[in-house]
């Protein structure tokens, strides 16, 4: 992305501190004051001299002193809020960035995270934006210092002479292109350190979470083998980087040095033919020395302006990324439901755009009944129940609640009328009670324990030293298969929905676990629509209609006993299933 879009992009973010950027802006013109008027009083005083030494009285020095001592006063208290307030507004900015990241992600599906690395993410979200709130600071100041210095310097040194004024100044351009070439080479290089910083994240979070996994297998070494193969690259990265940089800045010190002993030596020609006096001399030597030092900040900061550029264009890559399920332009809130349900000619397939996974699925459910859906892995089991929440969209087709096409209504209202009971049961860090309130925020504590009650959970959580106010650990690994299981499901009887997907809620619990969890599911299944996905047959009996998925659609539909009376792929799963 070019700098200049990058820019216009990241500009609105300045509209909210609008006033807290002008006022530093201010300061930072105040803080040049100091050092552009130095020269000018040094020049003063070695003219007076020259001329006529009784023109510099002590009451002369002594005005000049309390001026020059106001205006470094004056530099204090506008560096001081450049600092502070100018520090917070760029740390404000980072704030409302990663709000606005975290936002857009949350509204990504799950294509975008099966596509892209958590470590990815999390890099975006953090080192990116800190380069960002740098650059949103330091580089209007240093710029804008900058800028008056320079200009501010030519106009004076044009006055003092114009010919040596425009030789000196002709060496800035040729800077500026060598400074172009390597500036692009220093954005390359820094984008692809932050893409491995990413790759890193991505590693280190993979082999910590799976910890359990890689010291059961003994496989220390083979993370750390991996870990290292990452990390080499990073430091290759980092190196092509800091060559470009060094380059950048030997180039500029090279051009540093050539600006002052061309104004050491033409500006001593003049002064041999009288074009310049010696006190214009000497003060052209101290604004040439200003000069230099606003390039070499330039320079300093080059480094950080590109750090910001690649952290913004990184942004926009997150924030740029199509959202594919997302409300309609006129969707409505889905009113209270029933549970109606139908499936009307359902395709679907996923983005990398193979064969169909699910094809010409049509299916009428009614409020109350209990759907089991069985098959081979890979059958689009799961697939099917995500359509209805809309995890993912139909490729074609539709899907109607009590008569209503789903893609009308809110995400919002319709996600909150659908409960998910899955297998992998996902506790986040904090208590118990945090996390069966998970399903109604805000819920009450006498809530809380009476969906604990009904999952049949309340026994255990009552048991622990600190009951409710438990902390689960990462992932609710404090925790057993069963209980974690048992809080998801109180979490759901708190959220109380209309339709229920149970996701083989059941099948990697042990048998007293699965006893335990299977009582609690079939109260809470009690006057909703569900749909259970079944991996032990057992559990799915007494549902009101069986269907059995495979990869040509609907093969079978009925209750247990019919279709064991059929004697199809049903009854020979399920007599599998019992030898």
């Amino acid at each position: 992305m070019k700098t200049t879009y990058l820019i216009k992009r990241f500009a609105p973010y300045f509209k909210k501190y609008i006033g807290t950027l002008i006022f530093d802006l201010f300061c930072a013109s105040l803080t040049a004051l100091g050092e552009v008027i130095f020269p000018l009083i040094v020049r003063y005083i070695t003219n007076a001299a020259i001329t006529d030494i009784k023109l510099l009285t002590p009451q002369i020095l002594w005005k000049i002193s309390i001026f020059y001592i106001v205006l470094r006063l004056v530099d204090v208290f506008a560096f001081y809020y450049m600092a502070n307030y100018a520090h917070v507004m760029g740390a404000k900015i980072e704030t409302d960035m990663r709000r606005d990241l975290f936002d857009k992600l949350q509204q990504q599906t799950f294509s975008y995270y099966t596509n892209n690395k958590i470590g990815q993410l999390m890099s975006r979200i953090t080192n990116d934006l800190f380069d960002i709130t740098e650059f949103a600071h330091h580089c209007p100041e240093e710029f804008f210092i900058a800028a008056i210095k320079i200009i501010i310097s030519f106009i004076i040194l044009a006055g003092f002479n114009l010919w040596l004024t425009l030789i000196i100044f002709a060496i800035l351009p040729i800077m500026l292109i060598f400074c172009k070439i390597l500036n692009k080479k220093m954005r390359v290089a820094f984008k692809k350190t932050r893409e491995q910083t990413g790759v890193i994240n991505a590693r280190v979070e993979d082999s910590l979470l799976g910890i359990r996994v890689v010291k059961s297998f003994t496989n220390e070494d083979l993370e750390k083998e991996k870990f290292e193969e990452g990390n080499k690259q990073f430091l290759s990265l980092k190196k092509l980087s800091y060559k470009y940089m060094g380059l950048f800045q030997c180039m500029t010190r090279f051009f540093d040095g050539l600006m002052y002993i061309t104004g050491i030596c033409i500006g001593s020609l003049f002064l041999m033919i009288g074009q310049i006096t010696p006190a214009d001399f000497t003060a052209y030597l101290f604004y040439i020395s200003t000069l230099i030092t606003s390039i070499r900040k330039l320079v300093e900061y080059t480094e950080q302006f590109q750090r910001g550029m690649t952290g913004i264009e990184r942004f926009l890559e997150v924030m740029d990324s199509s959202v594919s399920i997302k409300d309609k332009e006129n969707a409505f809130n889905l009113p209270p439901i029933k549970g109606d349900i139908q499936f009307k000619n359902v395709d679907f397939c996923y983005d990398d755009g193979n064969k169909n996974v699910l094809s010409k699925i049509n299916l009428d459910v009614h409020k109350g009944d209990n759907i089991a859906i069985v098959g081979s892995s890979g059958g689009g089991k799961t697939t099917m129940c995500n359509l209805i929440p809309r995890f993912y969209d139909v490729t074609g087709g539709e899907i109607l609640i009590d008569g209503i096409n789903i893609k009308n209504a809110t995400l919002k209202s319709l996600r909150s009328q659908i409960g998910v009971v899955q297998q992998d049961v996902y506790l986040f860090s904090g208590t118990i009670a945090e996390n069966i309130a998970y399903g109604k925020p805000g819920a009450s504590i006498e809530e809380i324990k009476e969906a604990a009650r009904l999952a049949g959970a309340d026994e255990f959580i009552e048991k622990l030293e600190n009951g409710y106010d438990t902390y689960v650990g990462e992932r609710g690994v404090k925790l057993s298969g069963g209980q974690k299981q048992r809080i998801s499901i109180a979490r759901v009887f708190l959220k109380n929905p209309p339709i229920l997907i149970l996701d083989e809620a059941t099948s990697a619990l042990d048998n007293e676990s699965e006893r335990i969890v299977q009582e609690s599911l079939e109260k809470l299944a009690k006057g909703r629509t569900v749909f259970t996905i079944a991996h032990r047959l057992t559990t799915i009996k007494n549902a009101k209609t069986i269907l059995v998925l495979t990869e040509n659609g609907i093969e079978e539909q009925g209750s247990h006993e019919e279709l064991m009376a059929k004697n199809g792929i049903y009854a020979g799963l399920y007599e599998m299933y019992q030898n």
